[in-house]
């Protein structure tokens, strides 16, 4: 059975890298993978992604972000993941439904159930297998963003973006079993060793 793997955590926190050297090595293990991303991963959620992280939209309020992000995840999960898997095919996601439970609910104020329920209905409930969750205090992840200056949701105050990070713990103390805690603040080698654990030990060998 082909596994769903996502990758989440506060901007900057290293994901991209870490990702990355993660496809890297799984080419060269031969893994049968896709990797996708959002907001994103089809020409449609690439469109919305760009309304999202303009940030000439920087008044958008946190209903109408939730309610965009819902969108292009429909369109990925129809288009992309589900096919993926249904072909036999591992997917390594950067960021999924998560992100929104944490980003418009925990941090951003909207209620839960209403984020969860959206999205529920976005994905037609699937779920990833695992959740690596890249840990990082916001005042590191800022200093390692990058030079092209801040997008729509990076511009978000300190104080938001401690809430992200405080919304992902409280997911992992509640589901230890999908989430897994990863400190992004050690050096990449060691990180990046700790990742290869994580989806070594629930991809399907070949």
């Amino acid at each position: 059975m082909a596994v769903f793997i996502t990758f989440e955590g506060v901007d900057g926190a290293g994901k991209g890298t870490q990702i990355r050297l993660l496809l890297e090595y799984l080419q060269e293990k031969g893994a049968n993978y896709i990797f996708t991303r959002e907001p994103g991963g089809t020409p449609l959620a690439e469109r919305i992604r760009e309304i999202l992280l303009d940030p000439a939209h920087a008044g958008m309020s946190v209903i109408t972000e939730a309610l965009l992000f819902a969108a292009q995840r429909a369109d990925h999960t129809a288009g992309v993941i589900r096919p993926a898997l249904d072909a036999g095919r591992n997917v390594i996601c950067d960021r999924y439904v998560d992100s929104s439970i944490v980003y418009q609910a925990l941090a951003g104020g909207l209620p839960h159930e209403f984020v969860a329920g959206i999205n529920e209905m976005a994905t037609g409930g699937l779920k990833p297998h695992r959740t690596i969750v890249l840990d990082i205090s916001p005042e590191v992840a800022r200093s390692r963003r990058g030079v092209n200056g801040p997008d729509r949701i990076e511009q978000k105050d300190e104080a938001y973006h401690e809430q992200v990070r405080d919304g992902y713990l409280e997911l992992a103390r509640a589901q230890p079993r999908r989430y897994k805690i990863v400190d992004a603040s050690r050096p990449v080698e060691e990180v990046q060793a700790q990742i290869r654990m994580l989806v070594d030990e629930i991809m399907p060998r070949r």
